[in-house]
Order: structure tokens, then sequence, then C-alpha cells
């Protein structure tokens, strides 16, 4: 075979994961395919591995636009992602993920979406938007929409209800995956629920659950984003099994972490657990693309030039990524700058709280009340019963408020606070709550990402901080805040739906890191206490959540009283 001059030439030391082989090799590269693949008889240092693929993240967690986000994940090799962008879809409908397909567009990294199936995720929220089947079947029609998103609404399926099982069916028309979410599903109900199709999960939190799953079919998604690490647990099963079985993904990843690495992090962790290299790479790259068929080379002649340089097999630091032919990052640096994000109207209709409004009141002075307890490193929560005394209220110390009447105040001492969830669309509900876990004293953090209809959700140590933080929110058009009893002490603005910065990562990462400084600095030690906040409000995630219209029991899925008895 004759190469013309403008053939590219890459060497180093081929993972060759479809043969399971490593050796010396050189790529020559023509136009945007490998052309060929040839073993060398060279001592090289640097690895080239396949492209790494994050098979589901929601880019809006990064709080970074699509083009912002990709300026970052390209450095740390992150060739393509599938997207499921129901967090924006949940705030601005369809044109939300328009948004999102045409700016990713705008970038060198294959970005890949799912169509939300759920939309809202149930109908115990207050949403800004809904996706229909009719809009389903849009989404599927278009090239960039890979397979339904994941369906959040189980008990919907389990029980054939006619709108999910619509869109279900539509993604069975155009050949399309159907992607899970079935937290601590098991037995008949499981069984069911697969049965309608559904062909990945990645909600295991224990090598039993995931392990029932797999035998029914399922394959795994072993997610270790900044908040939800289920891979500690999960790697032993994933040495026992078929390759084909299992993914890497981070389902939601914060800017401070993504300034560190990527699924290059992720594989360094599972080599360090003692998971095979070769075995590691397949879960990140041709698993994504056979399950999803994606149009991303992995290492073959003929294929599309997708590939990355790294240094070694253990630390992952990448050196070149390479996509359709193209070196687009080179010794950590992006070699072509991206265009700035575009903007889109966002939607904050938020009544100013006054102090007044985040009462709770008791005709008794000793009341039981219910309490979402935290797990760290985990979005499920455990729903708890405390005892709290409460406070005499005078009429001339808060208005409209009768006489003989009890007020439940946070109880720091116990790790016991307030948890508030405001509706930002329509400005109509507002709903209290407790929870322990988060060990905050004297402030009070408030945020408009609150999975998933991202209304605004706030905690604190005392009432006027909490009003301070959301009605900073409402200034500044959604962000997260966090206050004491007299001022902001910190914010970032979330200009895109209140969700994502149209700033470059590294301002978004610096804001993102001083708030958390402050809410460490005032007791908290969660490792993504942000995150861990934002995903209280999230109604299909078990055991005692909030929403706008109270205190949601997801094992029941029905609200139920915050004041026992």
């Amino acid at each position: 075979m004759n190469f013309d001059a403008k053939m590219k030439i890459v060497e180093g030391n081929l993972v060759d994961i479809i043969n399971e082989k490593i050796y010396p090799a050189i790529i020559k590269i023509e136009n945007n395919r490998i052309a060929l693949i040839k073993r060398v008889d060279k001592d090289l240092e640097r690895y080239i591995i396949p492209p790494l693929i994050d098979a589901h993240i929601h880019i809006e967690s990064t709080m970074l636009s699509p083009i912002r986000f990709a300026e970052v994940a390209l450095t740390h090799g992150t060739v393509s992602v599938v997207a499921d962008p129901h967090e924006i879809a949940n705030v601005l409908g369809i044109k939300g993920i328009f948004y999102m397909i045409s700016e990713a567009k705008k970038t060198p990294l294959k970005a890949f979406f799912t169509a939300p199936s759920c939309v809202p995720a149930v109908d115990f929220e207050s949403s800004g938007a809904r996706i229909d089947e009719n809009e389903i079947e849009k989404l599927m029609k278009m090239k960039e929409v890979v397979a339904l998103g994941e369906v959040m609404n189980y008990p919907g399926v389990i029980n054939r209800e006619e709108k999910i099982m619509k869109k279900i069916e539509i993604a069975k028309k155009y050949k399309k995956p159907i992607d899970g979410h079935a937290p601590m599903l098991r037995g008949k109900d499981l069984k069911k629920y697969i049965e309608a199709g559904i062909t990945t999960d990645h909600e295991c939190t224990s090598i039993e659950e995931a392990e029932e799953k797999i035998k029914r079919g399922m394959k795994i998604m072993i997610r270790e984003g900044s908040s939800s690490k289920n891979m500690n647990e999960l790697i032993e099963l994933s040495k026992s099994y078929n390759a084909s079985k299992f993914f890497f993904v981070t389902d939601d990843i914060n800017p401070r972490d993504l300034r560190n690495g990527h699924i290059n992090l992720i594989l360094r962790k599972a080599l360090s657990l003692g998971l095979d290299a070769i075995i590691a790479l397949k879960f990140v790259s041709i698993n994504p693309i056979t399950h999803y068929n994606l149009p991303v080379g992995c290492l073959k002649e003929g294929e599309l030039a997708d590939f990355v340089v790294v240094n070694n097999l253990r630390e992952f630091n990448v050196i070149e990524t390479w996509i359709n032919g193209r070196c687009i990052v080179k010794n950590g640096k992006l070699l072509e700058k991206l265009p700035k994000p575009a903007k889109i109207k966002n939607v904050m209709r938020v009544k100013r709280v006054e102090e007044k409004d985040l009462k709770v009141v008791s005709k008794k002075k000793r009341n039981k009340i219910r309490v979402i307890k935290i797990i760290p490193n985990q979005i499920i929560t455990k729903s708890e019963v405390f005892e709290m005394k409460a406070k005499r209220i005078y009429k001339n110390k808060v208005k409209d408020i009768e006489k003989n009447l009890y007020e439940i105040s946070s109880d720091t001492k116990r790790d016991i606070i307030k948890i508030v969830a405001v509706d930002r669309y329509k400005g109509k509900n507002l709903a209290i709550g407790f929870v322990s876990g988060f060990n905050l004293k004297n402030a009070a953090i408030a945020t408009s990402i609150a999975h998933d209809s991202h209304n605004i959700i706030a905690i604190g140590s005392n009432d006027n901080a909490i009003a301070i933080a959301i009605n900073k929110l409402k200034e500044i058009n959604g962000g997260v805040c966090i206050a004491n009893s007299k001022k902001v002490l910190s914010f970032l603005k979330l200009l895109i739906a209140g969700l994502m910065s149209i700033e470059n990562h590294e301002k978004v990462a610096r804001n993102h890191e001083k708030i958390e400084k402050f809410i460490r600095k005032f007791g908290c030690k969660l490792e993504a206490p942000l995150m861990q906040l934002s995903f209280l409000a999230l109604p299909v995630i078990p055991e005692l959540k909030i929403t706008t219209k109270g205190l949601f029991d997801v094992n029941s899925f029905s609200f139920v009283d915050l004041i026992l008895g």
C-alpha cells in the first residue's frame, strides 16, 4: 500500500481490546480513518487506547454548557458521551433538548443524546415542562438521539400505564435501546420492568441487586460520579461476568471533580481495585459503541480514527485525544478554540420569601416528625422519625399566627435542619421539611438545581438565612447561593435554565469550590454537598424526599405528613 504525504502516523503501545492484546505499533491515518495498524519492534513508553466514552451523563450537572463541558472533557480523553438532557428538558421542554444538541454540534466531542422518558419524573412535583409521546417520536427520528432515556417511572412500567408504555413502544419502533432507572427494584416487579424492554440500570448499590439484574438480562452501569459512587461495591461482580455486561459512567459530575479528570480517573480507580486494563477499557469503549450503535471508531483498520494516547495504564494521563483522524488535544491543551455558548431564556417566577413563610407550627410542645436522613455518597436516603421540642409562638412576635401554637425549629445539636422546596415555575407552592446529615450550622444553602424538576431547594439552620439565600437566586435568575442570617456570602450564576453557566470551566470550578469551602467552614463534611442537596428533591429515589407539594415517601409513592400523630 502506498501512502501519501497527507497521511498521519501515531505510534505507541496499542491496546487492542478486540483481540485482547497489547503490543508496540504504528497507526497510519488517511483522511479520517485508520488505514493501517502495524506491529513494530520498538520499545515505546506511551499507550494508544480506545476512545473513552461516558455512556450515561447529565451534562447539566457539570454546571457547564455543552461547549464549555467539551472544552475540559476532551482534555481528559473523553471522545464521546451519551447524555441524557432531562434536566434542561424539565425546565424548558423539547426546546431545551434542541439547545443541547445544537450546542454540542459546535464541538469536536461526539455527543449523543437520549430522549428523556419522564418529564416530569412523576406528577408529584411542580414542573416547567412536559415531554409527551409525540415529542418522543420527533426525537427518536434524529440521528443524534440514540436511546430512550432512563425510565424513572418504574411503578408506571410495572403497572403498564399507557403514557410510559407508548414511549417505550416508540423506542422499539425505531430500534433504539431503552435505559433504566430502578433503584432497589427486585423480584417480580423487576421481572415485569425488564420484560417491558428496559436494557440498562445505573442505580445498583449492592452486588446482590446488580447480580439479579444481570441474571434477568440487564446491563449494569457502574456509576462513579461526584455524589454517587458504586464502584467499590460492584467492582468484584464485574470480574465474575462477561465484560459486555458492564459500563463505567459518571451520571452526575460536578465542575470541581471534572477539573481533575473524567473517565480516565474512573479507569485509574478500577485498575487500582484489581480490574484488568483491557476489560476496564471495554467498559468505556466497545460496550457503549455496540449497545447504542454509535458511529465511533474503536482502534480497528477501516474505522474512524477515534482514540486516546496516555502515559501508561496506571495513571491514564492524557497526552493526545484523536477524533475523526484529527489530533484535538496535545499535552493537555485543546488545539482549537471553541465558540462562546449561546444563551437561552430561563424561567424563574419565584415570589420573594419572608422569614414568616418558613415557620413550622404545631399545637403541641413535643412532636414526632419525619426527617430525611442523608447517606453519604449515595442519592438514596432513609426516612427516620425524631421527637422535637417546640417553642411557644406569641402573636406579637410573628404576625398572623395564633396564640398557643408552637414553632418547630432546626436543632443543630442533633444535626436536624430545615429543608425547603420552592416552585420556580408558577411561584405557588412552598414545602418545608427537615433533613439530617449535613451538619450545617449558622448558614443556609439554596440552589435552582433540584433533580429532576429543578425548582429551588434550600437547607439552613435558621429561617432568615434560608430566605436570604432563596431571594438571591430570584435576583440572579438561578444558580447556587450560601448565606448567613445577615447577608449573602457567595453565589454562582447559572444563566442557562438555572442549571448551567456560560462561563468557562475554570471560572465555574473556582466559584463552585469557593461555595463548598464556605459550606465546610459551617460544619458540613459531605464530599459533594451541593450535589447531595440537589437529589433530595428527586421523588423516584427511595426513601424520603421533598417536592414543592410536600414530603414524599418513595416506597409507598405517596405524600406523607411532616408531623406524625
